[in-house]
């Protein structure tokens, strides 16, 4: 069957709608950022850059280390653009942009987002690292899909039923990272938790300004939430979107947080960019390895 030109959108040079990217472009191993100039604080610990690419928010490195070859991928804030990135780059590989149709065999991609959050547990120090084994969606994307065989409902209502949860918000859904890559990345200086992803910044995290918020003890709802021995470690903004969709689509995905918040103490790292290229430099050695 032929893709439409208003489903699968291409430019003049047959690249890719929104991330102007060609299948060449990227490698099979992918670090999603959501900082734009978080790429180039991979990249340069590239042995090699072949390809630059960008547009709007989302900007491309794809080089070689170690002989390994390795693409970094500005997404954006929030699982929205989660929504375009994934679906975006599992079209390079899986459609055939000439004839517009489906390829006979598929390509799986590795997804690793490296990304900061905000600790929702007193005991996980600043600058530490969380690697997301579960994330929590309340933000609704995969809502928008066949997507029931790969949640956990008994989890979300347990979650809903604790917080309270309004029937105005979008229904929480829990999504498990990849095991093979989780594998990989795992070392004892991991630790290992349930991260929550929510659709904006303040008052979805709970933050309050000059807005009233909904529910102003949703942090500690979260916070005190316990289901067969898993707590919500962390919260931030795009997991659970890469790990629904990735699923779906049949990539693995692990999502790597450094932790530059914690809401429960009130504390905010001294220097998160230090903390940041830390995770980065733990992440490439280990998927080099």
């Amino acid at each position: 069957m032929q893709l439409e030109p208003s489903e699968l959108i291409l430019n003049a040079d047959n690249s890719i709608y929104h991330l102007n990217l060609l299948p060449e472009d990227i490698a099979d191993t992918v670090i999603l950022v959501g900082d734009q100039n978080r790429v180039a604080q991979v990249s340069k610990y590239f042995d090699t850059i072949q390809v630059k690419k960008e547009k709007r928010e989302f900007i491309t490195h794809t080089g070689l280390l170690k002989g390994k070859r390795i693409t970094a991928l500005s997404t954006g804030i929030g699982t929205d653009n989660i929504d375009i990135v994934l679906n975006e780059l599992d079209a390079l590989v899986n459609i055939d942009f000439n004839t517009r149709s489906i390829k006979n065999t598929h390509e799986q991609l590795k997804l690793v987002r490296i990304g900061t959050s905000g600790a929702m547990q007193a005991e996980i120090p600043i600058d530490s690292f969380v690697l997301s084994e579960y994330a929590l969606g309340c933000d609704g994307v995969l809502h928008f899909y066949k997507s029931e065989d790969i949640l956990n409902p008994e989890f979300s209502q347990a979650f809903v039923d604790h917080a309270g949860w309004s029937d105005k918000k979008p229904w929480p859904y829990l999504v498990k990272s990849d095991d093979s890559l989780r594998s990989k990345l795992t070392s004892n200086r991991i630790r290992f938790g349930v991260t929550i992803t929510n659709t904006g910044f303040y008052g979805p995290q709970g933050r309050k300004l000059r807005l009233e918020l909904e529910d102003d003890t949703l942090t500690d709802k979260i916070s005190s939430f316990t289901y067969e021995g898993m707590k919500i470690t962390n919260l931030e903004m795009e997991s659970s979107a890469i790990y629904g969709l990735s699923k779906l689509l049949g990539h693995q995905a692990v999502s790597m947080n450094c932790i530059i918040a914690n809401r429960a103490t009130k504390e905010f790292s001294k220097n998160p960019k230090q903390a940041v290229d830390a995770l980065i430099q733990y992440t490439l050695e280990k998927l080099t390895e």
